[in-house]
């Protein structure tokens, strides 16, 4: 029998989308990496994902429990075409009740504390 608290955690992501995740988990940035340095291991009291499959998308980081994706942007989120692909994810989670909040890479590697700080605000929401 499932684990009704799993249900639903990965909403369809492909198997391809899985391997892609796993590729992605062993090079991440120099932001994702600290970041997931500051989460992992239930440092805030909850448990985050990196990299996780959820749909067609791949989320930075994922708090399954309190619904709440984590996104490390770089330069190229700049992009039309990304950015375009950004709106089509942020919406994907709002229509499921998932909240995204988004970091630069620079707002984590200069001030990983009051990243850190913004992040806990909204786990007590």
């Amino acid at each position: 029998m499932e684990d009704p608290s799993r249900s639903n955690m990965f909403q369809g992501a492909s198997w391809r989308l899985f391997q892609f995740a796993w590729r992605m988990r062993y090079a991440p940035t120099m932001a994702e990496a600290e970041l997931w340095n500051a989460l992992a291991n239930k440092k805030l009291g909850v448990k985050f994902r990196r990299q996780h499959p959820l749909g067609p998308f791949i989320l930075d980081f994922y708090c399954h429990q309190k619904r709440l994706a984590i996104e490390v942007d770089g330069g190229y989120h700049l992009n039309q075409n990304q950015m375009q692909h950004d709106a089509k994810r942020t919406n994907f989670l709002r229509n499921r009740g998932i909240k995204e909040i988004r970091f630069s890479n620079e707002e984590v590697i200069e001030d990983i504390s009051l990243v850190l700080e913004k992040i806990t605000e909204v786990l007590l929401e």
